[in-house]
């Protein structure tokens, strides 16, 4: 278990980044509106149904039902990538929510294939069961993210953790070649998309500093090129959100620390890969790792994750799951996919 800090200091130092973004009045923070799906992992009872082996649809096509689920319902396994191997609640570490005794860590030893090492980054998924709604709705995320102590961290230079939205909407692909189809020609398809954050690990080894730190990268803008846009410099609690408003463009946000959102956390907004989105479906997390076979990915601890829906609401919003209570749960959503590959940002939609 990662040992409660005495103190936190948290910093992100912003980077020389020019990224397309919104005027302030054309997007909103993420929280606001009626709270739709949350965990708080505060039910004693709380544990995750593995059943193994995971799938790892996207290495070797093999989806190997019955899928993972948490007891309660609101967590599964991803089919494309298969589910981390910890899924467990812990005792929350010293600065997170107020009232907060418990939170969820995640963390992989085996990425890829089960039983077959890759030696190269893959990744695993948690994701959150969730109605899907049109993005005129106005959907938004928030949830705290717990930073270990560098020395905790999985000592390979990459990408370490994921929060993702699945988005979907209507892409132009090439039609398939026949006789009804002249070549050249292209149909409109729905497709899923997947922004969010990457927390990317440099170590001190590799870094231009010598020091460890990391890189919080935001997928995507509207060519689909990834973008760095913070430093994180310290560790410990953070908070992340995006906010997506009926125009289909996403809105980041992050602030160090496990206070609510504020307009002074925003980061910046996209149209990612340029795709007009028309529905919200759900919010996951990924977990890299090396898949040696034998290295622990770095332990992350969320809590809290939260689905929001309506841009003004009737009362303050707040977005503290214990002050406000646990949300309605729906059908389980499409599944996400993740990342292109990266080993310094990449992955696919």
């Amino acid at each position: 278990m990662i040992s409660p800090r005495s103190t936190l200091a948290l910093a992100a130092t912003t980077m020389l980044f020019s990224v397309c973004s919104a005027s302030v009045d054309a997007q909103f923070v993420p929280g606001r509106g009626t709270l739709m799906t949350t965990d708080d992992f505060e039910n004693p009872e709380w544990g995750f149904n593995f059943n193994l082996p995971k799938s790892s649809k996207e290495e070797d096509e093999q989806i190997r039902y019955p899928l993972g689920i948490s007891t309660n319902n609101r967590w599964k396994e991803g089919p494309k990538r298969g589910v981390p191997d910890v899924v467990k609640v812990v005792e929350t570490p010293y600065g997170g929510l107020p009232h907060s005794r418990y939170a969820l860590l995640i963390r992989s030893r085996e990425t890829g294939i089960p039983g077959r090492p890759s030696f190269t980054q893959k990744q695993d998924d948690l994701v959150m069961v969730s109605n899907s709604m049109s993005v005129a709705n106005s959907p938004s995320v928030v949830t705290r993210v717990y930073l270990p102590d560098w020395d905790e961290w999985e000592r390979r230079a990459g990408v370490s953790f994921g929060i993702r939205i699945g988005l979907q909407g209507p892409m132009k692909k090439p039609a398939e070649e026949g006789r009804l189809f002249r070549r050249g020609r292209t149909v409109t398809v729905t497709e899923p998309y997947y922004p969010g954050f990457f927390i990317q690990f440099n170590p001190r080894e590799t870094s231009r500093d010598g020091r460890d730190n990391a890189t919080l990268i935001i997928r995507a803008n509207e060519y689909g090129q990834d973008l760095p846009h913070l430093q994180i410099t310290q560790t410990g609690w953070w908070t992340f959100g995006m906010s997506v408003t009926p125009d289909a463009r996403v809105h980041y946000y992050a602030s160090p620390g496990a206070d609510d959102l504020t307009e002074a956390d925003y980061l910046t907004s996209s149209l990612p890969y340029g795709i007009v989105g028309t529905h919200f479906n759900t919010l996951f997390f990924n977990i890299c790792s090396g898949d040696d076979g034998r290295t622990w990915s770095t332990p992350w601890i969320i809590d809290d994750p939260q689905i929001f829906y309506g841009q003004t609401p009737q009362l303050p919003a707040t977005q503290t799951a214990q002050q406000r209570g646990t949300g309605a749960q729906g059908p389980a959503p499409q599944t996400a996919e993740q990342p292109r590959r990266i080993d310094r940002p990449g992955y696919n939609r």
